[in-house]
């Protein structure tokens, strides 16, 4: 099913509903600048009622609200670091990804930058709306809490030419919040983040229920085929020949175009591709005295590829699965192994190995990389540990499970990213005003609050004028 076709004509049927909706309540409708504002008493009560009669659990939610806007704000600012280090240090990253760091959400990204699941326009006006809808009723709702007044509510329109954009407000009075405690301001500012995260952790949370629904696990799928970095002087010889002095060009010019080369040394034997050869980084490892090859393993030497969905005709579902029945045979025992490749099911008849470390133990000689991770990676790999990266997931529903799915992924990763930027202490985003009552809160002087303010904001709008600059000069 091309879910294209879907995605425009669910887009045509949205237009034409708004443009219905505006020019049925075109006398109620507010222009400013491109926006087109429809401001309603819509839902004011019930955020009245909600903020007004729970107060110890809004209390509660304002104390989570502000901590958690100190943790998203200093996640940014490092986030940005780290982004800067990259863009000044790692340009071939950057050359890699192709995409500018600074870049609106467009529907279809995924055809800019590879790898990304598909973002329908259908995704983008759902995935507005939920986030749009709770950060502006968490802003009223703790300002209610607050005895802060609420004027109006609404939703707006952008452009207003041709309204597919589509975001909610709620109004304050301006008057009356600044009046109000800094603790009172800084809880209603960082509501909508808040709001924003709680999302997040529900979609999260429909993920984790519905994926066995919507997926079945059926193969492994590995990595690579186990590599070995040699010290590039202990190469003697490609394919029988010797060789006596061994650069990226000879190694290049005598690696065959398809298949595999061999690449003897005194102790053992390896080989290697030219798609291992052409990849990034392997002449700067070269220039370094290194060379990346292959182990001589059964794998590698019988083509195995695909996704392993049985061995010996036992169906395996999981990585364990697949080192548990591999362990139950000895070096030299002939395996049967089924893979999946492009939808078609494929033999491969495979002679166990010695393990290089253990010569008792069977070496089938795949890679299924994970290396050394940080805690924040361990967490988050835990976070998501419905899917796992080395099985092979059939969709029970067809393209229907990818649709949900992607849907899902996106929201929730979506609902982080502007939790996250909405508290850049930046003017534009709820987190300059935090950042503003923090400082004023710690100096009290208005004036130092302001000129840190300003400075803060105009560094950063200096930060991302050096991001795009020097993502320009990585192609030059």
């Amino acid at each position: 099913m091309n879910f294209i076709w879907y995605d425009l004509g669910l887009l045509a049927l949205f237009v034409i509903f708004v443009s219905f909706f505006i020019y049925s309540r075109r006398k109620k409708m507010q222009k400013e600048g491109l926006l087109l504002l429809y401001k309603t008493p819509w839902g004011i009560k019930l955020i009245n009622k909600i903020g007004r009669k729970y107060k110890k659990t809004m209390k509660a939610i304002s104390w989570l609200s502000i901590i958690s806007g100190y943790i998203l704000m200093a996640g940014m600012v490092y986030l940005t670091y780290t982004i800067i280090k990259i863009y000044l240090f790692n340009q071939e990253i950057v050359r890699a990804i192709k995409v500018p760091p600074i870049m609106p959400l467009i529907p279809y990204i995924d055809k800019l930058v590879p790898g990304l699941p598909n973002f329908y326009f259908f995704y983008w006006i759902a995935i507005i709306i939920i986030i749009a809808i709770p950060h502006e009723f968490a802003h009223g709702i703790i300002a209610a809490y607050n005895k802060v007044k609420i004027k109006t509510t609404g939703f707006g329109f952008f452009p207003s030419f041709l309204p597919v954009f589509l975001a909610a407000f709620v109004e304050l009075d301006e008057k009356k919040m600044n009046k109000k405690s800094k603790f009172a301001q800084m809880a209603t500012l960082s509501a909508g983040t808040f709001a924003n995260i709680v999302v997040a952790v529900i979609l999260l949370g429909v993920l984790w229920l519905i994926f066995p629904l919507l997926f079945s696990s059926s193969g492994v799928v590995f990595d690579s085929y186990q590599l070995a970095i040699l010290n590039t002087s202990q190469i003697q010889a490609i394919d029988g020949k010797q060789v006596s002095y061994l650069d990226y060009t000879t190694l290049l010019e005598n690696t065959n175009a398809t298949g595999l080369t061999k690449i003897n040394t005194s102790k053992n034997n390896y080989v290697i591709t030219k798609e291992l050869i052409l990849k990034e980084g392997y002449i700067e490892a070269m220039a370094q005295g290194y060379t990346i090859v292959y182990e001589d393993s059964p794998a590698i030497n019988q083509g195995l590829e695909g996704a392993i969905i049985k061995i010996d005709g036992k169906k395996i579902k999981s990585l364990s699965d697949m080192q548990e029945e591999v362990s139950l045979h000895k070096p030299g025992d002939k395996i049967i192994f089924s893979a999946i490749i492009n939808e078609s099911e494929k033999d491969y008849e495979i002679v166990l190995g010695e393990n290089p470390e253990n010569k008792t133990e069977p070496w089938l000689g795949i890679s299924t990389i994970e290396g050394p991770q940080k805690p924040t990676t361990k967490f988050l790999s835990k976070l998501t540990g419905f899917r796992d990266a080395h099985v092979n997931y059939i969709p029970n529903l067809g393209d229907f499970s990818l649709f949900i799915y992607n849907l899902l992924w996106w929201a929730t990763i979506i609902c982080l990213s502007v939790a996250l930027v909405n508290m850049l202490p930046v003017g534009l985003f709820d987190g300059g005003r935090f950042f503003y009552l923090t400082i004023f809160a710690l100096t009290k002087s208005e004036e130092k609050a302001k000129k840190t303010f300003s400075f803060l904001t105009y560094f950063f709008l200096f930060l991302m004028a050096l991001l795009m600059v020097l993502w320009v000069s990585s192609f030059l």
